[in-house]
């Protein structure tokens, strides 16, 4: 058993464990139940899970999420458009988002599949800099479609980019929690 300051009680009949807990007007709490004998501390149960899911938050700051962007083309796209949307894309990209660029063929264009393959082939070409195939144009239905992926690059400035921001989040904290005391 483990008391509320840290310090080690030694090994303890349950029941004992729970007046020292009353005692305190604390909880106790089971930590390591597959141990034997099985670990229990003194602690202030709402508080702990408090912590728990504070720490969990702040893990899941430091993840790089990638959501999965999609953009749709047709295979008569005018010179504008294709360059307005390929842009898109670009920041998309640039964000470490993964990218679905698709052709939708209607009609008699389902004929000509070669014409949206040209456009996926432009689409990568205007993008290599920051982009390569993740997955290669295929044929599903009426469109065509692949996935584009931010080069590695891109992901590791991603990752750098949002470290100092949580050190600097974190400094910020830091700098509150001064001024409260």
């Amino acid at each position: 058993m483990i008391g509320p300051d840290g310090e080690q009680l030694g090994i303890i009949p349950t029941e004992e464990a729970l007046e020292r807990a009353r005692e305190y007007g604390l909880d106790l709490v089971e930590v390591a139940p597959n141990s034997r004998p099985p670990v229990c501390r003194i602690l202030n149960y709402g508080k702990f899970k408090y912590e728990l899911t504070k720490k969990d938050k702040k893990a899941k700051k430091k993840q790089l999420s990638l959501q999965l962007k999609e953009m749709r083309y047709r295979p008569k796209i005018d010179k504008h458009d294709f360059l307005f949307k390929t842009r898109h894309v670009r920041e998309f990209i640039a964000l470490g988002n993964k990218v679905k660029v698709f052709v939708m063929f209607r009609g008699r264009e389902m004929a000509h599949t070669e014409y949206g393959r040209k456009v996926l082939d432009r689409v990568v070409e205007e993008l290599k800099d920051v982009a390569q195939i993740e997955s290669p144009p295929k044929q599903e239905g009426r469109n065509m479609s692949m996935i584009l992926g931010p080069l590695p690059e891109i992901i590791k400035k991603m990752k750098n980019e949002k470290a100092a921001k949580v050190i600097q989040d974190n400094n910020k904290e830091d700098k509150k929690t001064v001024k409260t005391e």
